[in-house]
């Protein structure tokens, strides 16, 4: 259950008040979703929403109220109430994360889903914990990012043809979205992989985000080699959709604390794939190690 609404919390960069998690259309920086947005509240609505949406604006709108899958909700709501103690004294955004950066991107970050005091607290996909401080990092480096550092929605931050996005938009207890809550957020990913009309890469967080970008893409009818290209840090796979283009998946270890507190993920090799990532797309193997 989300906390008493009369008890308002600052914002941290606006200051103004608001209660976790946050209602749509209360004037919340980046909120995407007006009073009346409607709400999907099981996986056939999220797919009749998504399909009515004509460009990623619009279909952040009506992701980031979503209430279909009731565990997630409960979760992403108790986390926003009981706040870690760190962030006790801030409003918690609370409602599914939605998408980031720019809407003809050529390249898209595929992450798993949102960390609950991260983009669960901030209101945008990989702000406001670790991870997110290194890919934003990164893409600050190759010239994707306006600004090295983020904190949380609306502190200026920009993205040039680089977008990220989650298969998954509400934040899951212990970072594991259950199998039905992955097919029911599928509808939101795949509508909007199919409203990036410049798409030709996309850079998988992890060998869930990238099995589930396979998964994906093979129910949206693309080409996709079989056996199935198999998850590695610079793996490649080259994806055909239905109107003939070529899209790169390129694999990339986790930002995860422990990934890079390890060192099985290195600032140059992140920088290495992101490269990789970028580039324009031609003439790799449809699978392997770069």
């Amino acid at each position: 259950m989300a906390e008493n609404p009369q008890t308002l919390l600052p914002h941290p960069l606006t200051g103004r008040l608001f209660p976790s998690p946050v209602p749509p259309g209360t004037g919340w920086p980046e909120d995407p979703a007006r009073a009346d947005t409607p709400v999907a509240h099981d996986a056939a609505r999220v797919r009749e929403l998504a399909a009515g949406a004509n460009d990623v604006e619009q279909l952040n709108a009506l992701c980031s109220v979503c209430r279909t899958c009731d565990r997630l909700v409960e979760w992403r709501e108790d986390v926003a109430e009981h706040k870690r103690a760190s962030f006790a004294g801030e409003p918690y955004w609370g409602r599914p994360v939605p998408s980031y950066g720019d809407p003809m991107a050529r390249l898209v970050i595929v992450g798993l889903a949102p960390a609950a005091n991260g983009g669960n607290r901030t209101g945008r996909m990989f702000t406001g914990d670790r991870a997110g401080d290194w890919i934003y990092a990164a893409l600050y480096r190759a010239g994707f990012a306006a600004n090295e550092t983020v904190s949380t929605a609306g502190d200026g931050q920009t993205l040039r043809g680089v977008r990220m996005i989650a298969p998954v938009r509400c934040a899951p207890p212990a970072n594991k979205p259950a199998p039905d809550e992955k097919a029911a957020c599928s509808g939101w990913f795949e509508r909007e992989i199919a409203l990036l009309p410049h798409l030709e890469s996309m850079l998988a967080l992890g060998g869930i985000a990238w099995h589930t970008t396979l998964a994906a893409a093979a129910r949206m009818g693309w080409d996709v080699p079989r056996p199935r290209p198999k998850f590695g840090h610079g793996a490649v796979a080259r994806l055909r959709t239905p109107e003939g283009r070529t899209v790169r998946l390129v694999g990339c270890y986790h930002v995860s604390q422990r990934n890079t507190f390890t060192g099985l993920l290195t600032r140059e090799m992140l920088d290495d794939v992101m490269a990789l990532a970028a580039a324009p797309a031609s003439g790799e193997e449809e699978s392997g190690e770069a």
